[in-house]
């Protein structure tokens, strides 16, 4: 079974969480996308369901396959939201925004009743932080805010490289006009901390760490896909 096949097992296994009527919240990236693929299809079989995309990419792609949508103003509280990540560890503490689309991920997940989180077995971790963490923050302040961080950082006992992320020949800017510094800081002993710490900082918008949000993770491996829930 190759990477994308285990990402639509895992589509799969989420989509029989979705019942008639639901109000969905959308993810982002690969393995979401997946996901959206099939329930189009049950859409075009008959599914009534409205979603709220968490970036402007799967909207477009949720209306090319005529998967209804809705904005968060007008269905500002949702029953489930189905989203892809980074990195899940044994208590379904995330990270996510590889994507870029961490703040409206976080947001439509915090306007739902619960979250999903589909991931093929590489995914799996048991210390965050191997893949590199975004922090999206204001233009606005650019080396405060970065320099706000690193000690931030350097308190928890983490360092490593903030590299603006870049698109083209300029920074890299998400659906909400926000640039993504990618940390470096290899693994994080105290994720909850240094979530805490980061939201202390004004010019940082959001940051990827995601926790206390998943309630269940559905993890595809060679054998097929398999259920996670949080070791307390």
């Amino acid at each position: 079974m190759d990477a994308r096949e285990m990402k639509i097992k895992a589509a799969e296994a989420a989509l029989s969480h979705v019942e008639d009527g639901m109000r969905l919240g959308i993810g982002t990236g690969s393995t979401a996308e997946e996901f959206v693929r099939l329930l189009a299809e049950r859409v075009a079989g008959g599914l009534t369901v409205a979603g709220v995309p968490t970036s402007e990419r799967t909207a477009r792609l949720c209306l090319e396959l005529g998967v209804p949508l809705k904005s968060l103003e007008e269905m500002p509280e949702l029953d489930l939201t189905i989203d892809g990540a980074d990195e899940v560890d044994g208590r379904l503490r995330l990270i996510k925004g590889g994507g870029g689309a961490l703040l409206r991920e976080k947001i439509v997940a915090s306007a739902s009743a619960r979250m999903i989180v589909i991931a093929d077995e590489s995914k799996v971790v048991e210390t965050l932080g191997a893949f590199k963490l975004p922090i999206e923050v204001n233009p606005f302040g650019l080396t405060v805010t970065r320099l706000a961080i690193e000690k931030v950082a350097a308190r928890l006992g983490l360092s490593g490289e903030l590299i603006l992320r870049r698109s083209g020949d300029g920074p890299f800017t998400t659906d909400g006009g926000h640039y993504i510094f990618d940390a470096s800081f290899g693994l994080i002993p105290d994720a909850d901390a240094l979530a805490s710490s980061l939201n202390t900082i004004p010019g940082v918008v959001e940051h990827g760490l995601f926790i206390n949000m998943a309630s269940l993770a559905i993890i595809a491996g060679p054998a097929g896909a398999r259920t996670l829930t949080a070791k307390e």
